[in-house]
């Protein structure tokens, strides 16, 4: 079923688009050029998490960061990578390297959500 595209949704995949990195809500809600509510952004997020248009990144307190994705089909993302989040700018990347975690036999890996924090290249 083909989504309603709203100003809403065009101005946070703008945003998204925009970015070389992951953002959280409240970075996507200081980056749009027009107010959008909270519920709104959260919405439009999950939305485009289920549509495989952008993946979730979950820091160690909790924090949800989202970055676009790259060759996913809804329901077929392939995120195995690690991501980086700088203590000092609190920007979050992708590692471009994949993840190869050998599992036990019968056991099969849906989702890898591994966080480094450290500091960034461009803080040191």
């Amino acid at each position: 079923m083909e989504r309603r595209k709203t100003q809403s949704t065009e101005e946070i995949l703008s945003t998204l688009k925009d970015t070389d990195f992951a953002l959280s809500h409240k970075m996507i809600q200081q980056r749009l050029s027009i107010e959008v509510d909270r519920a709104t952004i959260y919405r439009v997020l999950n939305r485009f998490l289920e549509d495989g248009i952008v993946h979730r990144v979950i820091s160690e307190n909790g924090k949800q960061y989202f970055a676009l994705c790259e060759d996913c089909e809804r329901n077929d993302h392939h995120h195995n990578h690690f991501h980086f989040r700088c203590n000092k700018c609190g920007k979050v990347e992708c590692l471009a390297r994949e993840v190869d975690i050998q599992l036990p036999a019968g056991y099969t890996a849906e989702n890898i959500n591994s966080l480094v924090t450290g500091i960034c290249a461009s803080c040191r």
